[in-house]
């Protein structure tokens, strides 16, 4: 019943705005005000602040799959909802679960994370933004970039170091919308996904509140590390249901079109390339399943979800590759989806930790870390 409301949704409110937000660049808030008024937003946040108290992660597995194969890609609902919403959900205080999470639920307020910069992407302990004590407020410095949501946030999530003499001395902190000395840069022109909002952020001298460190002082990278398996987990969800679209668009194209006087589907070399891709999407599935079972009972460790994102964004590749292929040169084509799916499925292979970093996190749980060779 929710995977029927939620695919009504998106057939509906999303999917027929999906050309022109691809052609302006960034899609209208009124999508998020939407999502919020069906519930669709931070559906795990308590009744208290206009949640539905929802915490069952399949629930967005759902909604990310019904997003991609129904709606627009580039609407990262998801990621306001469940990659950075819960920074606020686990690591705030009262006080600030009171003052953002209500607005954040409604979609009046728009989320960002903000870690990589212009000279570290996935080595976020090589940052440079500082927040220095002054009193009675931080004093924050730096500039971040390629932030999803950047220019549509109105709550950004800012990783800056605080502690200079230590190399994992960092802290959390909520900019807001209007801070004086926030700027935004440009909305990045990007080979893909071209509808979602990807931006520089400049902080010059903002005066960030007290009130507004996010956790403890100091440990700003280590509650970093906390979510990045359920983030690892919702990209491996998301890759795996756009290899899921490719296949689909794919499967329609090959049994509609002829060539030499049959279908396409009716060459043996189409024949088995369909196998073989619907046999290893049909095997991700069960691992990515898996994982979120083992998530959902707290077991989910960072090598498991390291495997999971790197087997799906690979899969992803290859099967919008092969597909592409199967598409001929209309797949090259701008008006055939598959010509676009292509171009977002490059990004999988890079953002949420590149598949080398993934690689090395499954390395160093074999046992196989550099740092500690025997002489």
């Amino acid at each position: 019943m929710f995977r029927d409301s939620v695919r009504s949704f998106f057939k509906n409110e999303i999917q027929p705005h999906s050309e022109r937000w691809h052609e302006q660049g960034i899609v209208d808030r009124e999508a998020f005000l939407k999502a919020g008024e069906q519930g669709l937003l931070m559906m795990w946040a308590d009744e208290a602040y206009g949640g539905a108290g929802v915490s069952d992660f399949r629930y967005e597995q759902i909604l990310i799959e019904e997003n991609i194969m129904h709606g627009d890609f580039g609407f990262f609902c998801w990621l306001h909802s469940r990659l950075v919403g819960p920074y606020i959900g686990e690591l705030g205080t009262e006080e600030q679960k009171s003052r953002w999470l209500p607005d954040c639920v409604s979609g009046k307020k728009i989320l960002a994370v903000a870690i990589t910069e212009p000279g570290a992407g996935s080595d976020v302990a090589g940052l440079k933004t500082k927040a220095e004590d002054k009193g009675d407020h931080f004093l924050l410095n730096g500039s971040k970039t390629y932030i999803s949501n950047g220019i549509l946030a109105d709550l950004v999530i800012v990783v800056a170091r605080t502690n200079p003499d230590h190399r994992h001395g960092m802290s959390l902190f909520v900019v807001e919308r209007g801070m004086e000395g926030f700027e935004r840069g440009r909305n990045l022109k990007k080979l893909g996904l071209k509808s979602q909002d990807t931006a520089e952020l400049f902080f010059n001298n903002v005066k960030v509140p007290k009130e507004n460190l996010l956790g403890e002082l100091h440990r700003g990278f280590y509650h970093t590390m906390h979510f990045l398996a359920e983030e690892r987990l919702l990209g491996a969800v998301g890759y795996l249901a756009c290899a899921e679209a490719a296949f689909a668009t794919t499967m329609e194209f090959i049994t509609e079109r002829k060539a030499f006087g049959q279908r396409i589907a009716d060459f043996q070399n189409t024949r088995f390339k369909m196998a073989s891709m619907r046999t290893e999407m049909d095997v991700a599935q069960a691992y990515v399943d898996q994982c979120v079972t083992e998530h959902l009972e707290g077991r989910l460790t960072a090598d498991d979800a390291a495997k999971a994102k790197l087997f799906t964004s690979e899969l992803e590749g290859r099967v919008t590759d092969e597909c592409l292929q199967l598409h001929g040169g209309a797949g090259y084509m701008d008006e055939y989806p598959i010509s676009r799916m292509y171009a977002n499925a490059r990004i999988s292979r890079i953002y949420a930790g590149s598949s080398e970093i993934m690689r090395e996190i499954i390395a160093r749980s074999l046992g196989l870390d550099p740092r500690k060779k025997t002489q």
